[in-house]
């Protein structure tokens, strides 16, 4: 890998600090990360479900190992910040196609990626991050494995002992290579703090309304806060009420105050 590639993996790697957490509203295809750059973010993460749905699949796995890879290297090619990957449980039946996956968004040039356990047994994700952390390190890359843990998101186990349950994975993951942990579905503030107090690598969590904002959460310890699907979500419903106003009161006014065409088109140079 060339010395940009891994100088844009510390970089990533440096950002996650709770004095001041690195703010991620994810996107799903080229045009959606080079907005996002332009509003200043400092780096750019994708969504799983986003890519699944602008693909026309369902979230949960549908993809071939090959369609995020490509995407990702477009995505890179396209903006100067640092590039993370969802790729949700590694678009693999074991721990070896995890890491050739991981290999191929390396290639791509990502300096992260997202991996999850969803319903699998936690000694399988286990297997699946010791292989990713392998892979980047014959790479050569200091690639950021994100650890993603769905006992909120999902409701999984009993609710008394959920945080407890959830603290027992996440050290099992960071055992097993995970630089960070994201607990997508926690929203209550004590939790959040006991959680980030707990685990010994930087927190991830996913912001929805009524949480706190991304001060807030730092304040409770979070190092990183995500947007998921929502900007995704957010982008079709608006695309929905374009058409909704369209085809029932045959009105524009949704589209007041979208991004001028001159300045969208701008954000692709090059050839015609």
């Amino acid at each position: 890998m060339t010395t940009a590639h891994t100088d844009k993996a510390v970089l990533f790697r440096s950002l996650h600090d709770s004095a001041r957490p690195l703010a991620l509203a994810n996107a799903w295809d080229v045009a959606s990360a080079r907005v996002i750059e332009t509003t200043g973010a400092p780096a750019i993460a994708t969504t799983s479900s986003g890519i699944a749905w602008s693909l026309g699949h369902p979230d949960g796995e549908a993809l071939s190992p090959h369609r995020v890879p490509e995407l990702i290297a477009r995505i890179v090619a396209a903006v100067d910040v640092p590039v993370t990957a969802d790729i949700e449980g590694g678009y693999a039946r074991d721990a070896a196609g995890v890491a050739d996956t991981v290999t191929r968004v390396l290639e791509a040039g990502a300096v992260g990626v997202n991996i999850e356990d969803g319903s699998r047994p936690t000694t399988e994700l286990r297997a699946r991050l010791t292989a990713a952390r392998a892979a980047a390190d014959r790479a050569g890359v200091p690639l950021f494995v994100n650890a993603r843990t769905d006992t909120y998101l999902f409701g999984l186990g009993d609710p008394a002992t959920r945080l407890q349950d959830t603290l027992e994975r996440a050290r099992g993951y960071v055992d097993a290579g995970a630089d960070g942990i994201f607990v997508p579905g926690v929203t209550d503030p004590a939790a959040i703090a006991e959680l980030a107090a707990g685990i010994p690598v930087p927190l991830n969590v996913m912001a929805v309304p009524g949480m706190p904002d991304v001060a807030g959460l730092g304040a409770l310890g979070v190092a990183r806060v995500s947007l998921g699907a929502g900007v995704a979500q957010a982008a079709y419903t608006a695309t929905r009420h374009a058409a909704q106003n369209l085809y029932g009161t045959g009105s524009y006014h949704p589209l007041a105050g979208a991004i001028p065409f001159p300045e969208l088109d701008g954000l692709f140079p090059g050839p015609r």
